[in-house]
């Protein structure tokens, strides 16, 4: 996904893990490691609403 100013709602809406700086800021946000962002995207997709969900679960 590209980084398109005009896009932020549905950038913040997925999740990419192809952006270094996309995967630290979700890690950072998610409070998880890239390991962990990596399974809970491979689980679930890469919706950021299921990804929380997901997380918080575990």
């Amino acid at each position: 996904m590209s980084d398109d100013p005009k896009k932020t709602g549905q950038d913040r809406k997925r999740i990419s893990l192809k952006e270094p700086h996309e995967v630290r800021s979700w890690t950072e946000s998610l409070g998880v490691t890239e390991q962990q962002l990596k399974a809970a995207v491979a689980a679930v997709g890469d919706s950021a609403e299921k990804v929380r969900e997901y997380l918080r679960k575990k």
